[in-house]
């Protein structure tokens, strides 16, 4: 019977239910929503009025980290995974200036 929890699918479908479930009575236990004035919602500056310009240059510059941890980790795993061997050091420093020629963009 416990076997059958680790079959990707079925863990799926289990996960997903019981977040469901939780997120039914993280709402039921919210309680209702009340507007309040704009200065109960706006965000504190010090006193000085807030910035207009936006704070988020563009998901640019996420893509670049997010792709220099993926080929970080990815290669981390593939070299583990494989013994000592030529081909391995021929792997890292493929992967070496992979990771350069992400940072250097």
């Amino acid at each position: 019977m416990i076997e059958i929890l680790l079959i990707p699918p079925v863990a799926f479908l289990l996960y997903l239910f019981l977040v469901s479930v939780l997120s039914g009575i993280g709402r039921a236990m919210a309680g209702t929503h009340h507007p309040v004035s704009t200065l109960k919602s706006s965000p504190y500056a010090s006193g000085e009025a807030s910035h207009v310009s936006s704070g988020a240059p563009g998901y640019r510059p996420f893509f670049r980290i997010s792709l220099f941890f993926a080929v970080l980790h990815l290669g981390g795993l593939v070299l583990a995974s494989g013994g000592l061997s030529s081909s391995a050091a021929v792997y890292l420093l493929g992967l070496v200036l992979a990771l350069v020629a992400l940072i250097l963009g």
